[in-house]
């Protein structure tokens, strides 16, 4: 089980990405504030973070810097999430720190995919082969 942390102002996309996860076992922290998103952070060590781009207040990709800036924080995946992709942003999303980028509207099995992608990745370094 993994601790994810998920920012989206959206009230409907926030509730599909946390019962997707929590269906797939993870333990979730709703953030719908980018305001709160570090402090969030800060008190829950996630092993995952999952952003919207298109926030109010602290966007997505200044978020991603925040938490690239944070000792604590600096190697958890990120995944971005936005409806809004213009020519240019995945790589602008990627530079800010981002592992993964994805989409709206999400496909389900894309999303989940792609969190089990970066969770298998981010923890390999932990794990040992047992042959």
């Amino acid at each position: 089980m993994a601790k994810i942390l998920v920012v989206e102002d959206n009230a409907l996309n926030i509730k599909l990405f946390c019962d997707l996860l929590t269906a797939h076992g993870h333990e979730t922290e709703p953030v719908t504030d980018s305001r709160d998103a570090m402090d969030a952070a800060r008190a829950f060590h996630p092993d995952l973070v999952i952003t919207d781009i298109q926030l109010p207040y602290i966007t997505g990709i200044e978020l991603m810097e925040m938490i690239r800036a944070e000792d604590g924080l600096k190697d958890v995946p990120i995944m971005a999430v936005t409806a809004y992709s213009a020519a240019g942003d995945e790589e602008r999303i990627r530079a800010a720190g981002a592992q993964a980028y994805v989409s709206k509207p999400i496909s389900v099995m894309r999303f989940a995919e792609t969190v089990d992608q970066l969770l298998a990745e981010s923890s390999g370094v932990k794990e040992t082969s047992q042959d």
